[in-house]
């Protein structure tokens, strides 16, 4: 049987697109490539997590960043719910003045940003922070209180002069959506085992009682053409390597930064040749400061995700017109991933009693939007059989310089809180990838328009961060989603077909 809409991916993007158009009366199907979060004690455990890597799945991408010669293989992390099953449950809404490059302003955006905010049950606090955005509605719920550890953040930002606040949180701290956080200290990174995270896979599972179907397991290869339509999905079970095809009347890409254009460089259709598929890749140039304390920063392992600092996003705007970013505390891993992460030699000096007297800040700045950051097709194929993904990224000077900003910044709250020293880890990953299939008003430099239709094709959308046109300077998990119940609503309404 046909669907009215097939959604390829199941992060935040994905999740609010079908739950969107489940509400309106589709028949919607979810294909993900992962399967569904174990829920267990597996997921709390930092070396089956972080080392054994419990969810990544047979086929990495190969990456060439920060001078490497040569390509490098990354696992990816594959289940049902995306990305949004590892991330904190950081929910900053962009500015107003990082839609400069976008072809739709924070205004269009508004309203989905409260809507996303009541879905993601986000505790927060409206009017501290200093550089927030107008809003036309109050956050859901209130942040909890701070804890010791993110009381002493709390209070040396304010001795150095910034003006920090509850950074606000998609967790379920009161138990509204059934499983009250128990305030752990394994959020970031980790699934979470009792369901407490507001994640995308916890919005599938409520949705597919109403009758959303889900097929995880399946990955997709490529779409299929008929002219200016797709009229398929190809797809790859798994777990037999059996192929089959996927029909649907309309076709939502969410299959994240680096997922979503690797489906359409394997798609024949000659209208896609034209367009920026792959590049314009954004990650953030994100770093940890780590500060060496003189006593157990957190000898109760409680939760402590709980400060944010906004003080510099707009430092450097009249420079380059991006945002300088924002500061978050952030948990400490255990002492055995710490030692990994550090290699061999330094590790040796990363005895427990050292990890326990860390505490940590994160730093996200913005980075340009360059068009050779990229992702593209190698000539080989991957371990199931698939052209293989490959990733290339590099930082400009002016994105090491905001982040230098914020770093230097985030080593002055430490110091003031008694840090003894500091030092500062860069941070390689892609989790909070974004660009590569870009809206844009010109098809020279974007492949989606301002209603997030692939160009030239009649019934492909995509709503996940790939359509980011510039990063911005916090997580972007929440202008995902809240981008996506935009775009799902133009699908349902009817924008008009391209000519």
């Amino acid at each position: 049987m046909a669907h009215d809409a097939v959604v390829i991916g199941s992060g935040l993007g994905g999740a609010m697109a079908a739950l969107r158009m489940l509400e309106a009366g589709a028949r919607v199907l979810v294909l993900e490539r992962g399967g569904w979060p174990r829920r267990d004690r597996g997921d709390w455990d930092p070396m089956e997590i972080l080392h054994r890597l419990r969810y990544a799945g047979p086929a990495p991408v190969h990456v060439r960043q920060r001078g490497d010669a040569e390509f490098r293989p990354m696992p990816q992390n594959e289940t049902v719910g995306g990305m949004s099953v590892f991330y904190g449950g950081a929910s900053l809404r962009l500015r107003a003045s990082d839609f400069a490059r976008w072809p739709i302003g924070y205004d269009d955006l508004e309203p989905y940003y409260t809507e996303a905010e009541h879905l993601l049950g986000v505790h927060g606090m409206a009017g501290l922070d200093p550089l927030e955005p107008p809003r036309s509605g109050l956050y859901p719920f209130r942040p909890i209180a701070a804890s010791p550890p993110a009381e002493r953040i709390r209070l040396a930002g304010l001795r150095v002069g910034f003006r920090p606040f509850p950074i606000p949180l998609a967790l379920d701290f009161g138990g509204e959506h059934g499983s009250a956080c128990i305030r752990c200290n394994t959020c970031d990174g980790f699934p979470c085992a009792i369901s407490a995270k507001n994640d995308a896979a916890g919005i599938l599972r409520r949705a597919s009682r109403r009758g959303l179907e889900i097929r995880s397991g399946l990955v997709a290869r490529r779409l299929l053409f008929d002219g200016a339509r797709v009229i398929a999905a190809e797809c790859l079970e798994a777990a037999s390597g059996r192929s089959l095809v996927v029909e649907g009347g309309v076709f939502v890409l969410a299959a994240g930064a680096i997922g979503s254009p690797t489906v359409l460089l394997r798609s024949d259709s000659p209208g896609l040749a034209s367009l920026p598929v792959g590049r314009f890749l954004m990650r953030h140039c994100n770093a940890v400061v780590a500060g060496l304390f003189p006593f157990a920063t957190n000898p109760d392992g409680v939760f402590h995700k709980q400060v944010c600092f906004t003080d510099l996003y707009e430092a450097g705007r009249k420079e380059d017109g991006l945002a300088v970013g924002v500061i978050q505390d952030i948990y400490t891993p255990a002492p055995e991933v710490v030692r990994e992460a550090a290699g061999r030699f330094r590790g040796l000096l990363l005895g427990d009693p050292v990890v326990r007297r860390l505490q940590n800040l994160l730093c996200v700045a913005e980075d340009e939007p360059d068009p050779e950051n990229r992702v593209r097709l190698g000539p080989d194929a991957d371990e199931i059989g698939m052209r293989r993904t490959l990733v290339e990224h590099r930082y400009r000077p002016s994105d090491e310089r905001r982040l230098g900003r914020l770093t230097r910044a985030a080593g002055d709250i430490l110091h003031e809180a008694g840090a003894l020293a500091t030092r500062i880890w860069p941070i390689s990953s892609f989790s909070h990838a974004v660009g590569t299939l870009r809206m844009g008003r010109a098809a020279e430099d974007s492949v989606l328009d301002a209603g997030g239709r692939v160009r030239g094709v009649r019934n492909l959308w995509v709503a996940d961060g790939s359509a980011f046109p510039a990063s911005g300077g916090v997580n972007p998990s929440l202008t995902i989603a809240a981008n996506s119940l935009r775009i799902a609503d133009r699908i349902i309404h009817g924008a008009p077909a391209p000519a």
